[in-house]
């Protein structure tokens, strides 16, 4: 029989080993390099804006002023915080999608300590009342997919998702209860305000930092931070070596409703000083990229908060100066964001070329 010649793949993708850190967070970096570049081309081609002008923009955007600071900061926090709370059930493979809902249950827990209890107390002693409903409602909103899932294997995506839903409705039906004419606009209330130490957002910013450095040493040092990566890794071997998967599962969520009881207090307390439906702004959503991007690492997470805080204050800056559409805007980050999730497939694969042909009798 004559030879027939097999040909090979021209290429073909290979799972690499674990990359050095300082190798990905070149390619990372890379990638958001690569993603500027590519925004400031599409600028030049459809709005005639100079590249560096853009950047110019971008930068000024964020670190023009001490007040531009300050919000980035400001931002930063309550996005790195939110982020802290999603990652230690992340991190179990629990994919709670309902941090939303959950700091949104904190803020219209806190709220109602000022409607109720303002001004019929010292201020610091309400503040420690709205921090303690806070934490209990976030526990509360968290802890029942939680449960749903030990008990019953429900699906927690769905679950958690569903529940922001009815969060909003709470909200909304409590802000008709608070406001009678119907506008449903409560307005800033007089008590439960933060103290001011150096700056309006100092403690804010002090508070998420300790909060990091802690979450750090909890995932990493303590026990139930090792037995949330064994049933992040395999449930099966968790149960093997006797770890109570449904217990981690049930304790696990606690602690992240209790990170988002914290975030909605901060945002009440130290911010608004108020709740409507939109209190949370979506940042529930956004802190699960913030998580994914760091690789569930809270000090990593530091800089994903911060670039993310930085394309969206930055851009938003553009687009007032050039009296650009907001959909605009939101292109923009997409597309840096794209570069960067898209970067991942170079850090966790690699190509091999083929480089002969292979002849088979």
């Amino acid at each position: 029989m004559a030879n027939v010649k097999k040909h090979e793949p021209l290429f073909h993708i290979v799972k690499r080993d674990r990359m050095p850190i300082w190798q990905s967070l070149i390619i990372r970096l890379a990638a958001i390099v690569l993603g500027l570049l590519f925004c400031g081309l599409l600028c030049n081609i459809i709005l005639d804006v100079k590249p560096m002008e853009l950047y110019k923009t971008l930068y000024d955007g964020v670190f023009g002023t001490e007040r531009r600071i300050w919000k980035m900061a400001k931002d930063l926090a309550v996005l790195l915080c939110i982020s802290l709370a999603v990652t230690p059930a992340f991190k179990m493979k629990f994919w709670n999608i309902g941090a939303e809902g959950q700091v949104l249950m904190s803020c219209l827990a806190a709220v109602a300590c000022t409607i109720y209890f303002g001004g019929k107390m010292p201020n610091w002693v309400l503040l420690i009342c709205m921090a303690a409903a806070s934490i209990l409602a976030g526990m509360i909103w968290a802890v029942i997919p939680a449960i749903f899932k030990a008990k019953w294997d429900t699906n927690e995506t769905l679950f958690t998702l569903m529940m922001n839903y009815v969060a909003t409705q709470l909200v909304a039906y409590f802000l008709i209860v608070w406001v009678p004419s119907g506008s449903s606009s409560l307005g800033e209330q007089a008590f439960g305000h933060m103290p001011i130490v150096y700056h309006r957002y100092f403690i804010l910013v002090a508070v998420v930092a300790v909060l990091t450095i802690f979450m750090y040493i909890y995932l990493n040092y303590f026990k139930q931070g090792y037995e949330i990566s064994v049933v992040g890794e395999s449930q099966k071997t968790a149960c093997y070596i006797g770890i109570n998967v449904k217990t981690v599962i049930i304790r696990t969520l606690i602690v992240s409703g209790a990170l988002c009881g914290i975030a909605g207090f901060l945002i009440v307390s130290a911010l608004d000083h108020s709740v409507t439906t939109d209190a949370v702004g979506g940042r529930g959503f956004t802190a699960i990229m913030v998580s994914w991007l760091a690789k569930f690492n809270p000090l990593i997470m530091v800089a994903t908060s911060f670039l993310i805080v930085f394309l969206q204050q930055g851009v938003y800056e553009f687009a007032n100066d050039y009296g650009i559409s907001t959909a605009f805007q939101n292109i923009i980050v997409g597309i840096i964001l794209f570069f960067v999730i898209g970067c991942e497939f170079f850090i966790n694969y690699k190509i091999m070329f083929t480089r002969k042909e292979v002849a088979k009798k």
